[in-house]
């Protein structure tokens, strides 16, 4: 699948770090060079019934304009790389320390709700908007 958009991220909008996240990106994003889509949405299996709900949900994944499609930290990477704050991210990608990150990743990942809730007060968004433009679903 072709994209506008150098990279479309698949997002958790029940997530509130997920959510706060991809509002940051969005205000970054001058060039437009991320397209969000938010997996929660009730449209989403309708419009991409070829991806399994179930490991979107799972980790974070992104869909490159040549229709490969990456996951975890090298989504993150490359979105703040794209919107010029790829300096904050590049160490996780670094040999060695890009195996331990990733494990700590999928840590993160699998208790977002709760880590969400230690950090923000809130465990679940549902639902939530993401701030500023208009999501893509």
């Amino acid at each position: 699948m072709i994209q506008n958009s150098p990279l479309t991220i698949f997002y958790d909008s029940y997530c509130p770090l997920c959510l706060m996240e991809m509002d940051k990106l969005k205000q970054l994003d001058k060039h437009q060079n991320l397209s969000f889509v938010d997996i929660q949405h009730p449209s989403f299996s309708a419009r991409y019934p070829h991806l399994d709900w179930q490991s979107l949900n799972a980790r974070i994944h992104g869909y490159l304009q040549d229709g490969r499609l990456i996951s975890g930290l090298d989504v993150t990477y490359l979105a703040w790389k794209l919107v010029g704050k790829g300096w904050v991210y590049a160490p996780l990608r670094w040999p060695v320390i890009s195996w331990f990150a990733d494990i700590a990743y999928n840590v993160f990942a699998k208790h977002r709700y709760r880590i969400s809730y230690l950090l923000t007060g809130k465990k679940r968004c549902v639902p939530c908007e993401a701030k500023g433009e208009k999501i893509d679903v």
